[in-house]
This record gives C-alpha cells, sequence and structure tokens, in this order.
C-alpha cells in the first residue's frame, strides 16, 4: 500500500527563540511541536519569525529563514550589502552579524565539532578558544573586508553576472560584490553582461598585477570578446569528457597561469588552479605550520595534497640540503605548477597522484614530519592510520572545515597521536567558513 505524500510547509511561518548556533551558517530553533528548525539570518537569542524553506510534515528538521526580527541580538547590525538577506545571494551567511561575534560562532562552532566529534574541549586541543582575525581584517561594526581574491559569478538566462542564492541554481544578479578583493572589484566583471556563458571566475592574483578570467560557455554556447577595464588572460572551460569528469581549461588569451606571491616566494598557478582566496591566507598559514613543526636541518619530510607546493617550499628551505621533501598531490596541473615553483630546491619531489594510493608505493616507512591539506570531507581513518604508523615527531594538519578536522583529530588519536596546538583563523570573512591548524604529536602510549 503505497503511503500518502507528506505535505510541504514551505512557506509556514513560526515564531521562534532562536538557540545555538550550529555549523552550516544557521542557528537551531525549535517549533511549538518541537520541530527543529535550522534558521539563517538569525543570531543566538533572538526572537524572530522564522519562514520555512525547505522541508515536509514529519521531516527530521526544517531549513528556514528569519524574514521578521521581533527582539533583536546586541550582536546584530544592518547587512551592509544589499543583496544580503532571505531569498537573496547564498554567498555570505554573517553579514547581520558584527565582525567580533562573527568569529564568536566560530569559535562556538569549532568547540561543538571537537566535543561531539573527537571528544575533546578546546584545552585538550591545545587551542585557546579564539578566531584570528587575517592582518588588515579588522574593521568597523556595519563594515565588511575586501578579501575575496577569487570570485566565481553565475550568470543568469538574460547574460546579467551575480551568485547563487542559498542551496539554489537560482542566481541573483549583483552590480557589485563587498567582500570581492579590490582587484577583483577592477575588473568590471559585474558591468557587463555574458551572453551564453554559465560562470565568470575573476582572480585577482596576491603580489602581481596579474588578472585573469575564467569563461564556463553554456552548452553550444560561443566564447565572447572579452574586453574589461583591466588586461586580463583569459581561460575556457569545455565540457568534460571521460570517466573522472575532470574539467578541462584552454587558453584563450594571455598567460595559462598567474603569479602569487607568498613566503617569500613566487608561485605560478595554473589553470584557475587551487589557491588560498583570502589575500593573506596563504602567509598566515605557512607561519602557523612552521611555527608548530619547527623544522630541522636534515630531517625527512611529507607535503600531503600539496597543490602548488607552498608548504613543500616552506619547509624546504628550513631543513636545508641534508633535508628532503615529498610532496604528493592529485592534480597533474597542479605537480606541473609544484614541481616548476620548486625546482631550484634539489631535495623536493613532487609525485602525482590520490595521497592513499601513491604514499604505500613510495616505501616510505617514517618520516619527522607531515604537513596535511585534505579537501574539505577530510583525510580518513585509513590515511590518518597509515601517517600514525611513518612516527613523526609533529603533524600539522590544516583543514578548512571543522567537523572534517575533528573526525580525523579522533582517529589520530587512536592511533597514538594528540593535538599539541590548534589555532583558528577567519579566513573566510562574513561567511561560515573557518580554516584550522592542529599541531599533532605522539602521546605516550603511541611514542
Amino acid at each position: 500500500m503505497q503511503s500518502e505524500p507528506k505535505a510541504s510547509l514551505v512557506g509556514e511561518e513560526y515564531e521562534v527563540e532562536i538557540g545555538p548556533v550550529a555549523h552550516g551558517g544557521h542557528c537551531i530553533a525549535r517549533t511549538a511541536e518541537g520541530q527543529v528548525l535550522f534558521v539563517r539570518h538569525a543570531l543566538p537569542g533572538e526572537r524572530v519569525v522564522a519562514r520555512v524553506t525547505e522541508g515536509e510534515e514529519g521531516a527530521r528538521f526544517l531549513r528556514a529563514d528569519a524574514v521578521r526580527v521581533l527582539d533583536a541580538s546586541k550582536d546584530r547590525v544592518e547587512a551592509p550589502c544589499p543583496f544580503a538577506g532571505p531569498g537573496k545571494c547564498g554567498g555570505c551567511d554573517w553579514q547581520h552579524a558584527a565582525p567580533g561575534a562573527q568569529r564568536r560562532l566560530k569559535a562556538d562552532v569549532i568547540t561543538e565539532q571537537l566535543a561531539r566529534l573527537a571528544g575533546l574541549t578546546p584545552e585538550e586541543a591545545g587551542w585557546d578558544g579564539t578566531v584570528e582575525p587575517a592582518p588588515g581584517d579588522k574593521v568597523a561594526r556595519g563594515e565588511v573586508p575586501a578579501w575575496r581574491t577569487r570570485v566565481q559569478y553565475a550568470v543568469d538566462e538574460q547574460g546579467r553576472p551575480g551568485l547563487r542564492r542559498h542551496r539554489s541554481h537560482e542566481v541573483e544578479p549583483i552590480d557589485h560584490c563587498l567582500i570581492a578583493a579590490p582587484g577583483v572589484t577592477e575588473l568590471g566583471v559585474e558591468k557587463r553582461e555574458w551572453p551564453q556563458i554559465a560562470t565568470v571566475e575573476a582572480i585577482a592574483a596576491t603580489g602581481s598585477s596579474d588578472r585573469q578570467v575564467v569563461l564556463t560557455p553554456r552548452p553550444g554556447g560561443r566564447l565572447p570578446i572579452v574586453e574589461l577595464d583591466r588586461p586580463v588572460s583569459v581561460l575556457r572551460v569545455s565540457e568534460s569528457r571521460g570517466r573522472d569528469r575532470a574539467r578541462l581549461v584552454h587558453r584563450v588569451h594571455g598567460r595559462p597561469f598567474v603569479r602569487e606571491r607568498a613566503a617569500g616566494r613566487t608561485w605560478r598557478v595554473g589553470e584557475g588552479g587551487f589557491w588560498q582566496v583570502h589575500s593573506k591566507a596563504a602567509d598566515v598559514l605557512v607561519e602557523a605550520v612552521m611555527q608548530g613543526l619547527m623544522p630541522r636541518k636534515g630531517e625527512m619530510a611529507l607535503d600531503l595534497y600539496c597543490g602548488v607546493g607552498l608548504f613543500a617550499g616552506a619547509i624546504a628551505e628550513r631543513v636545508g640540503e641534508r633535508g628532503a621533501v615529498l610532496g604528493i598531490e592529485s592534480s597533474k596541473r597542479a605537480v606541473e605548477d609544484a614541481r616548476h615553483n620548486l625546482q631550484d630546491l634539489e631535495r623536493v619531489r613532487i609525485e602525482h597522484g590520490k595521497v592513499e594510493q601513491v604514499l604505500p608505493r613510495t616505501g616510505i616507512t617514517e618520516a619527522d614530519l607531515i604537513v596535511l591539506d585534505p579537501p574539505r570531507a577530510g583525510a580518513g581513518r585509513e590515511t590518518v592510520t597509515r601517517l600514525a604508523a611513518l612516527g613523526a615527531r609533529r603533524i600539522a594538519y590544516v583543514a578548512c572545515d571543522p567537523a572534517a578536522l575533528a573526525r580525523d583529530l579522533k582517529y589520530f588519536r587512536d592511533a597514538g597521536y594528540a593535538p599539541r596546538r590548534t589555532r583558528a583563523f577567519d579566513l573566510f570573512p562574513v561567511t561560515h567558513h573557518v580554516e584550522c591548524v592542529a599541531v599533532l604529536e605522539p602521546t605516550a602510549k603511541g611514542s
């Protein structure tokens, strides 16, 4: 017998008290019937009218937006961006929170994830409980820093650039993104129409004048002639083919890479490849990792998920000619860039492939230092167990997701490693994202 379809609750409104912040840019509330609401555009302690955006009767939880604030938090500010708010751009989560409050919210999330997934208090994680702002990012109440050096604009059917709404493919057309770095804004992407284009990614390198746009045409679409307000190189993304569905990027005009500057070196980053989005992030993270690892002359180190070689280069300069660094990276283009970037360091080797596949093939049975910067999903139990078996005196774990970090810290603890010091950095202001660096050492049991 077929069950009756459950009635949608989208559009229903509830007057609720807002509870604690949760991972993902929302806070938790409950309806009078006890159903859980994940409410965006609210702050803990507020009383609001929440309108359901996703969910049905009997669902484990509903998603909602705070559409009216009945009792405001002292941390609430008027969102400085006209495109922020219920039903609008989904790029920012905390435009309505004062800068210091945003960092406290992120700290609360990290604390909760460490406790729930790793069974660790902040003290046990070696963390002082604060989220540190990036240099230059302290702004007045009601202002936001212009930090984002890479912005991917979605383009609507009329060719207007914008950003996607929260959990939606719909495009919110915009004429200016407040968090875009000046080098992105000066290109003037938002001032133009982009017929037959699906996305426009604008990149403004840090430490060089390199500017780049990466265009993804709609199926069957043709590239327009690109005339922007600054000299710019142009790349095109073609439809991916093959089993891995990897995106194919082709040079149309100018260099196929940008030159970034960090940690005292120039880094080639090709074809829209990965680089930290915040202009200060690379230097902040290198400093935190090096302070945590304290490399010594002659040591052997691993840089896993190494990208274009940022940490490998910093470690190599410290371990010297008697030391060695092995980097592993799954992106073929990033491997090419890493080898180019570090060609003057003879004791650095970069291998192409997935960490879990390449590391066993290397025959390496021990290492002095390990740094890993895995994708958002984390490294996972199998990789963590293999790393712990190498007996490193210190491991630096760079994480862009506190949930993945907490899960992997539990796996490390099971394998005989515990965090000695953890730091958190607000390298994604006004969003719910936060970057962490945890430095681990063998426990007495695992040593």
